[in-house]
C-alpha cells in the first residue's frame, strides 16, 4: 500500500463530522481505495454515529458499491441497527442471503437484536432456524444473543432450551438467563441460576440483585448487595443504581450514603443516571434537602432527572415548589413528557391545588399535545376528590374505566373511596366500595365502608359491612412497617411476635407511651 494510502486511512479515523468524512471520501478516491472493503467499511462506520453521522449518506454510499462484502453488509446492518432502523436491518439481511452471501456470527448477532428491538419472536424464530441449519448456532456470541432475544420477547423456555444446547458457555450465558426469568416475574428460576453459576462475574452479580428490586424483592436485593460486599467484585452503576432503588423503596437511608460515599472513594463520576438515582433515594427517604443539593450540583440534566426532583417535592407535600421547577424546567428549555405531568399532578393533589392541577391538564393537552393516560386520570382523581370536587372526580373515572386499565381504575377508585371517608360522604362511598369489590376483594375496602358508616352514625350498616366480611372469609391484611438500624433493614408486622428483641421493642414502646401520658 503507498503512503497516500496509508494517509487517507489515518486521515478517515480522524473525521470528527460529516465535512471531513467528504473529504476523506474524496481522498478514497483519488488514491484509488474505493474498492478496498476496510476504507468503505470505515466510511459507513462512520455514519452510524448517533451525532455526528449520516444515514442517508451511508445508504447512497453503499448503492455505489456493486459486489458489497461481508464486512460491508455486516457495517451497514450495524449502522441501521445504531439508528434505530430495524427493519432496515432486517431487510439487509435478506439481501445478503438473496445474493448468496453467508453470515457469519457477527451478523446473526446484529440481526437478532433487531428482532429483540422490535419485539418480534417471530422473526427471531426464523433467524434462530436459519443459524441451527448453518451450524452457527453453537457460537457463543450467536446463543447468548438468541437467549437475549426470547428473554426481552419473554419467553423463557425457548432461552432456556438454547442455553442447553450451548456446549460452552459464558458468564454472559448465565446473566441474559437470570435477567428473563427475571423479566418475567420467575424469581424463584432467576435465583435457581444464579447459585448455580461456576464463577459469578459482576454481570451475573448485577442480574440478580436488579431481578430482585425490578420483583419488588427489595430486602432481598439489599441482602444479596451484603453478599457481594465480602466478594473481590466491584459494584458498577448498574449495580449502584439497583441498590439505591431498593433504598429508596425501603427508607435504608444509611445503605444509600454508604453508597453515595463508596462512589466518592472510588472516584467514580457521577453520571446524570447516578445522581438522578441518588437523588431519588433521598428524597424517598425523607432527606428533600440533600436532594435538591445534589440536584443543584448537576452539570446537566436530563427529562428524568427533573422528574424524579419535582416528583421528590410532590411526596414531601411541596406543590408551590414543584410547580416552581417544573416551570424552571420549561425555561430550561425541557419538554416535559407524561411522567412529568403524573408528578406535578400528584403534586397539586397533596397541596390541595385544584385549581393548578385543572390548568396543568389544560397546558398538557393544548401546549405538549400529550394524551392523557389512565395514570393522569387517576391523579386527577385523587386531586379533585381531596377537594371535594366529587362530581368532576367522577368524570375522569368514567374515563379510567373505558380506557380498560384496570389496576389504575381500581387504584382511582380507592382513591375517590378515601375521599369519600374524609368527607363523610357515606352514599357516594357506598357506591365507590361496591364499584371495587367487583374490581378487587380487599380488606381494605371493607374497612374503609365500615369506618364510613360508623362515622356517620350508621353502626348498623358498619355492623353488616363487618358480618359481610366475616361471610365472604375476607382476611383483614396486617399492616406492616419497616426501620433502618445500622444499615439493617427490620420489618414489623401488626400482630407478629417473632422479633428476636421483641420483649426489648415492648419495653421501649411502653416508657415512650408513659412519657407521652
Amino acid at each position: 500500500m503507498s503512503s497516500c494510502s496509508k494517509r487517507c486511512l489515518v486521515l478517515l479515523e480522524k473525521c470528527k463530522n460529516m465535512k471531513h468524512l467528504k473529504q476523506a471520501h474524496a481522498q478514497v478516491f483519488t488514491t484509488g481505495l474505493h474498492t478496498n472493503t476496510f476504507a468503505l467499511s470505515r466510511l459507513l462506520a462512520f455514519c452510524s454515529h448517533p451525532h455526528q453521522g449520516s444515514l442517508i449518506y451511508a445508504c447512497r454510499l453503499f448503492q455505489l458499491i456493486h459486489h458489497p462484502t461481508l464486512c460491508i453488509c455486516n457495517t451497514l446492518i450495524k449502522t441501521f441497527l445504531l439508528k434505530a432502523k430495524f427493519y432496515a436491518s432486517l431487510h439487509v439481511f435478506t439481501k445478503m442471503l438473496q445474493s448468496g452471501l453467508c453470515p457469519d456470527n457477527y451478523t446473526i448477532p446484529y440481526v437478532l437484536k433487531a428482532c429483540a428491538a422490535l419485539h418480534s419472536c417471530s422473526l427471531g424464530q426464523m433467524v434462530h432456524g436459519y443459524s441451527s441449519k448453518s451450524g452457527l448456532v453453537y457460537d457463543i456470541f450467536v446463543g447468548n444473543s438468541l437467549m437475549a432475544m426470547y428473554s426481552v420477547c419473554g419467553d423463557v423456555v425457548a432461552a432456556r432450551y438454547v442455553f442447553d444446547e450451548i456446549p460452552r458457555l459464558s458468564a454472559v450465558s448465565w446473566s441474559v438467563m437470570i435477567s428473563g426469568y427475571a423479566k418475567v416475574g420467575d424469581v424463584d428460576s432467576a435465583r435457581l441460576f444464579f447459585y448455580e453459576a461456576p464463577e459469578k462475574d459482576r454481570g451475573i452479580w448485577g442480574a440478580m440483585i436488579s431481578g430482585y428490586v425490578q420483583n419488588s424483592c427489595f430486602k432481598e436485593g439489599l441482602y444479596l448487595f451484603r453478599l457481594l460486599q465480602l466478594t473481590e467484585v466491584v459494584p458498577d452503576e448498574s449495580i449502584c443504581v439497583s441498590i439505591l432503588s431498593a433504598c429508596a423503596h425501603l427508607g435504608a437511608l444509611d445503605i444509600g450514603i454508604w453508597i453515595h460515599r463508596y462512589l466518592k472513594r472510588a472516584a467514580l463520576p457521577l453520571s446524570i443516571r447516578l445522581s438522578t438515582s441518588l437523588l431519588d433515594m433521598y428524597a424517598k427517604c425523607g432527606n428533600l434537602d440533600l436532594a435538591k443539593r445534589l440536584f443543584d450540583l448537576m452539570p446537566q440534566r436530563d427529562i428524568v432527572c427533573w422528574n424524579a426532583m419535582i416528583s421528590g417535592m410532590a411526596i414531601h407535600g411541596d406543590g408551590a415548589s414543584a410547580l416552581k421547577l417544573f416551570s424552571d424546567m420549561e425555561k430550561a428549555g425541557i419538554k416535559p413528557d407524561d411522567i412529568t405531568f403524573i408528578a406535578v399532578f400528584t403534586a397539586c393533589s397533596y397541596s390541595g391545588m385544584a385549581h393548578e392541577g385543572l390548568q396543568l391538564l389544560y397546558k398538557m393537552c393544548s401546549v405538549y399535545k400529550i394524551e392523557p393516560k389512565s395514570e393522569h386520570y387517576s391523579c386527577l382523581v385523587d386531586l379533585l376528590s381531596r377537594a371535594g370536587h366529587f362530581e368532576e372526580a367522577m368524570v375522569m373515572l368514567r374515563r379510567i374505566s373505558s380506557s380498560g386499565n384496570v389496576s389504575e381504575e381500581t387504584l382511582a377508585w380507592r382513591a375517590f373511596l378515601s375521599a369519600c371517608c374524609n368527607h363523610g360522604q357515606a352514599q357516594l362511598a357506598e357506591r365507590a366500595a361496591e364499584r371495587l369489590l367487583r374490581l378487587q376483594n380487599h380488606s381494605g375496602v371493607y374497612v374503609l365502608l365500615s369506618n364510613v358508616y360508623s362515622a356517620s352514625g350508621k353502626h348498623s350498616d358498619a355492623r353488616r359491612v363487618r358480618d359481610m366480611m366475616r361471610n365472604k372469609r375476607v382476611d383483614k391484611v396486617p399492616g406492616s412497617s419497616s426501620v433502618e438500624i445500622g444499615g439493617v433493614v427490620s420489618e414489623f408486622i401488626a400482630g407478629e411476635e417473632t422479633h428476636p428483641m421483641m420483649k426489648e421493642i415492648h419495653s421501649v414502646l411502653e416508657k415512650m407511651h408513659l412519657q407521652l401520658d
